[in-house]
């Protein structure tokens, strides 16, 4: 398994229910830091093979390089790509450079990251490549719409690769949580539905199992996000979103 994005709560809570399911390698791949190799001790400690190897999602350059090394090693089952940015959105709306930084890593990043990894797992010829995007990606909304339309972005362009990938041995899911409880959103106010990193885990075990395309967490926000996206735009402007 390999991790672009090693120390995302949501991705460590996979790995960790994934080890508990009979993986034994991992790979985690992040900015080198102190806490990168404090998550692959821990991993350790459960049982699993656990390396870490130096990734920035803005170095698109160096992405083949990169990942190349790691399928260098052996097979690899699933890439989870985690990685990503919140911003701030009323920060961001008066610093366009923080805007801008935002888009790159949850989209381009994820672009260029997600091509690489799916072209190695189609040359093995077998493998699932799992994407975190968001529920903010269905549609936008005015508290966040900076991070939503770079996961809508990042949506479409997986959906898409998942078409380009069929027939060829190669599984692509999009998760679509909502608010999760995490160390990315602390200090913020908590939404109903609001999930946590174990129960994104579970669901993207499930996803895997089933070979799902979409994964809703949880799953009632498909319902709640479908009629949301067909209201009149002057209706929905005036709810608090």
């Amino acid at each position: 398994m390999l991790v672009l994005g090693g120390t995302s709560s949501v991705a460590l809570a996979t790995v960790r229910r994934l080890i508990a399911r009979r993986t034994r390698t991992v790979w985690l791949a992040g900015r080198p830091s102190p806490a990168l190799e404090e998550e692959a001790a821990h991993l350790r400690v459960l049982g699993a093979q656990v390396r870490t190897v130096a990734f920035e999602a803005l170095d698109c350059g160096a992405h083949e390089a990169v990942l190349g090394k790691v399928f260098a090693e052996g097979g690899i089952d699933m890439v989870l790509l985690a990685f990503g940015v919140l911003g701030d959105q009323a920060y961001d709306e008066r610093e366009p450079l923080n805007a801008v930084h935002v888009a790159q890593t949850n989209y381009t990043g994820a672009v260029s990251a997600g091509l690489v990894a799916a072209r190695a797992l189609q040359n093995q010829g077998h493998g699932s490549l799992v994407v975190l995007s968001s529920v903010a990606a269905e549609r936008a909304r005015r508290s966040d719409f900076i991070y939503g339309s770079s996961k809508a972005g990042l949506d479409t362009f997986t959906q898409g690769l998942g078409d380009a990938l069929y027939g060829t041995g190669v599984h692509v899911m999009v998760v679509r949580p909502g608010f999760v409880r995490s160390r990315a959103t602390e200090g913020r106010a908590v939404p109903p539905l609001a999930s946590t990193p174990e129960e994104v885990a579970t669901a993207v075990e499930l996803g895997l199992r089933r070979r799902s395309e979409t994964v809703w967490v949880p799953g009632v926000l498909r319902v709640v996000t479908t009629a949301l996206r067909h209201l009149p735009r002057g209706v929905y402007r005036r709810l608090p979103l």
